[in-house]
């Protein structure tokens, strides 16, 4: 068992409670389906609908757009329990698309869309990364073109999440020169949008339920109103002002499967017998796991000291940066410490710690490569 954690006063009843429902529910209505969906490489849609429909989806929406009012703590503790069920984080991705809706939206817009996605109605993608533009988003080169009242869209779109199954997608798009003010933000409602493509499948090293694709837009037309912002050129700094938030959806899952790696690994060593004996009664393994323990303890305090501090309005951009690229790190180094210790059944899809470990490495890589955030960080350090 690990050490008491320090309880920060988001830590109160009412969050306890939520949790459990999340996590009955998950239990429940998503895990005995989840190894079908890793065959077949995404999560239907439907489910998603019903996870709206428990009031998961967007719980830190306002009433007036669907959801609970609660604070951003209750989508992270969403996103700590179906880390720790092993299940795809889609609905990471959905609440970042949401949430740019939700704070540089009009009103309209937010009429339209925000409640669909609070509901599970729809599910949202975010269009970034593209063939040769990744964490340098001023690089991108798909182009929208104002054509009277509407964007005429042409380009690619690559390792797009939920980018199979969404019908609604947060797009970066160049309306103007190069550089970041040439960004924008709009939005596609993408059922039946002519010249609109989702391309392959991409079959990933991890991660198998969570659909990734390849997106295709030839001449795609999309209303001019369908623009964040009042004016062209604010995607930049639209997609910059949600970091903080975002890299604590990264931090939060990677604690999870910390956690869980360490659970699983206790649990195995403690039966399987080895020269008479069990695994756990070596002093190597005793180590290895107290030292994945603490690395666990360390990781959990941290993010939630980040999480009251997200909530008090009071985290720092470096300090995000930090929990992202170090959590993620912690998470990749203890799942390859406790999966030495399942030794060749570690290596075994069908064992849980081979898919934490596949499933962990990504987490160096998406929402800004580790190398960005310490750069990012450096940046402020030698000011």
């Amino acid at each position: 068992m690990l050490p008491q954690l320090h309880r920060h006063p988001w830590m109160d009843a009412e969050i306890e409670a939520f949790r459990e429902q999340v996590r009955r529910y998950i239990a429940g209505e998503m895990s005995p389906h989840l190894e079908s969906w890793r065959r077949q490489g995404y999560v239907p849609r439907h489910v998603w609908r019903g996870f709206g429909e428990m009031g998961f989806m967007l719980p830190e929406l306002a009433e007036e757009w669907g959801g609970s009012g609660c604070s951003l703590a209750y989508q992270l503790v969403v996103q700590d329990e179906l880390a720790k069920a092993e299940m795809p984080l889609n609905t990471s991705v959905h609440t970042i698309a949401s949430h740019y809706i939700l704070d540089y939206g009009t009103e309209e817009q937010k009429r339209r869309w925000l409640p669909r996605l609070s509901s599970g109605e729809l599910l949202a993608g975010i269009a970034l990364t593209e063939p040769g533009a990744g964490s340098d988003l001023k690089a991108l080169r798909t182009h929208a073109r104002l054509d009277g009242d509407h964007y005429t869209i042409d380009g690619a779109k690559t390792f797009i999440t939920n980018g199979f199954s969404a019908t609604l997608l947060v797009m970066a798009v160049r309306t103007g020169g190069a550089g970041a003010k040439g960004v924008s933000l709009v939005v596609l409602e993408t059922e039946d949008l002519p010249g609109f493509r989702v391309g392959r499948r991409l079959e990933k090293l991890g991660q198998h339920a969570s659909d990734t694709a390849e997106l295709f837009f030839d001449g795609v037309r999309v209303p001019a109103s369908h623009l964040i912002g009042e004016r062209e050129g604010e995607g930049f700094k639209q997609l910059m002002s949600q970091l903080p938030y975002e890299r604590m959806l990264l931090a939060v899952p990677a604690a999870a499967s910390i956690e869980r790696a360490v659970e699983l690994t206790v649990e195995y060593t403690k039966q399987r017998k080895a020269f008479g004996q069990t695994i756990a009664d070596f002093q190597n393994t005793r180590f290895k796991v107290a030292e994945c323990a603490t690395i666990a303890h360390v990781v959990r305090s941290f993010v939630n000291d980040c999480t009251q501090r997200l909530l008090d309005g009071t985290l720092e951009d470096e300090a995000a940066y930090m929990a992202k690229w170090w959590c993620s790190e912690q998470q990749c180094r203890v799942t390859d410490e406790c999966l030495q210790l399942f030794g060749g059944y570690g290596y075994m899809v069908e064992y849980p710690i081979a898919r934490l470990y596949a499933d962990a490495r990504i987490q160096k890589i998406y929402g800004g490569a580790n190398e960005v955030m310490k750069d990012l960080i450096a940046r402020k350090l030698f000011e």
